[in-house]
């Protein structure tokens, strides 16, 4: 059983690769505010897809909690095909938004569940200790698609946004295909029946754990303000390359991920996930604020070199975070997580679009920047109440 129930590392790889391979998203908010009339409204687009997963995400992380993590992954997978079939219609603000509201509900789906079943499937397996390893090596595909899908999207945009939008359809479709080939993982804990309980069981840890609370508050900050910031980061490109260079941007940044999730379980074996941490942002911060105070044609290249990062601090903070959650409410706390930063994200956006629209991209793009580097702050204290805990345990030995 053990051995059957490995086949779920390889097709999470292939569902990985096929739900991230989006033609479209090199050029989405030029669509979307193509459509819609202006920055705000177009970044609106991507809020109401983290405020419409965030409203879900709860009751789908309970679900995966209770009924399974294979059934939530194929219900994930439909939606997914329905909202990337509504923004290919698009046409009007409101046939857009639909698939915005459709798009965050196949996000709440997979937020927490796809770790959870890679994590549970681990387990099983006896290989628990792999998690940040194989989480690494699984985690690259989305960018490794990404990064392909950009660098194709990036050139059929120039001739048709209409045609980039149809065929990021297809890719969704094999999701949906794949989804039905997972495996339910043996559950280890008894399972909770009363849904409320377990939300309240789930809620408590964040308030009596001190770590969770400060890995929660800065992945929060890292992915509103982060995610916002890529989305809109296309219209700042466009005023330096043509559209059809945009998809390069992209793909580069992409393929740097890839590289980082790839190779991350060797650093993070090597470095603290929270020296990791600290010094991807610092450099971070340095070079967007350069690239975005002193715009040049190599700005687009300064934005695109954090991404050699970006893996390895995902996976960083997944598994200090994986480690902090408990066993019987993990895809539940992993969804809580995930609705704080959709909100927060949410939030984000239409601020972001909206001081765009007033004084232009670049300024917009420098507040983020400020705003994210009070994470520094966070993973210094989450640093310093390590080796505070460390010289402890030292002196009492």
């Amino acid at each position: 059983m053990n051995n059957h129930v490995q086949k779920n590392i390889k097709i999470l790889s292939r569902f990985n690769f096929f739900s991230d391979f989006n033609l479209y998203a090199p050029i989405a908010i030029l669509y979307f505010s193509r459509v819609t009339g202006s920055f705000a409204l177009g970044m609106s687009i991507f809020s109401v897809v983290m405020i419409s997963s965030a409203f879900f995400e709860i009751p789908t992380g309970i679900f995966s909690d209770i009924i399974g993590r294979r059934k939530t992954m194929i219900f994930g997978a439909f939606c997914a095909v329905i909202y990337m079939i509504l923004y290919a219609i698009g046409g009007s603000y409101m046939v857009l938004l639909l698939g915005a509201i459709f798009n965050g509900l196949s996000r709440s789906f997979y937020s927490g569940n796809d770790d959870a079943l890679l994590y549970d499937t681990l387990v099983q397996m006896g290989k628990k200790e792999r998690y940040h390893s194989v989480l690494g090596k699984v985690s690259s595909m989305f960018q490794l698609a990404l990064g392909i899908a950009a660098l194709i999207g990036g050139f059929i945009a120039n001739w048709s946004f209409t045609a980039v939008l149809w065929a990021s359809v297809v890719p969704q479709v094999v999701c949906l295909i794949l989804a039905f080939q997972f495996i339910e993982p043996r559950v280890h804990t008894a399972k909770s029946t009363n849904i409320y309980a377990h939300l309240i069981d789930s809620l408590k840890q964040f308030g009596i754990n001190n770590k969770l609370r400060l890995l929660s508050l800065a992945s929060v900050v890292s992915y509103g303000v982060g995610e916002a910031s890529y989305q809109f980061r296309s219209v700042f490109v466009a005023t330096l390359w043509p559209i059809w260079a945009i998809g390069i941007v992209h793909s580069s940044t992409n393929f740097g991920a890839a590289a980082s999730f790839w190779y991350s379980g060797k650093i993070i074996d090597r470095f603290k996930s929270l020296q990791i941490l600290i010094g991807a942002k610092l450099y971070s911060f340095t070079v967007n604020l350069i690239a975005l105070i002193f715009p040049t044609i190599l700005s687009p290249v300064l934005l695109a070199s954090h991404s050699l990062f970006y893996g390895v601090t995902e996976v960083a903070k997944n598994s200090l975070m994986q480690k902090e959650f408990t066993e019987k409410q993990r895809a539940t706390m992993g969804s809580l997580n995930s609705l704080f930063g959709s909100l927060f994200f949410g939030f984000f956006a239409i601020v972001l679009g909206s001081i765009a629209d007033a004084v232009g991209p670049a300024k917009a793009l420098i507040l983020a920047q400020l705003v994210s580097s009070t994470m520094i702050y966070i993973y210094w204290r989450l640093f310093k109440n390590d080796k505070d805990v460390m010289l402890q345990s030292v002196a009492i030995k």
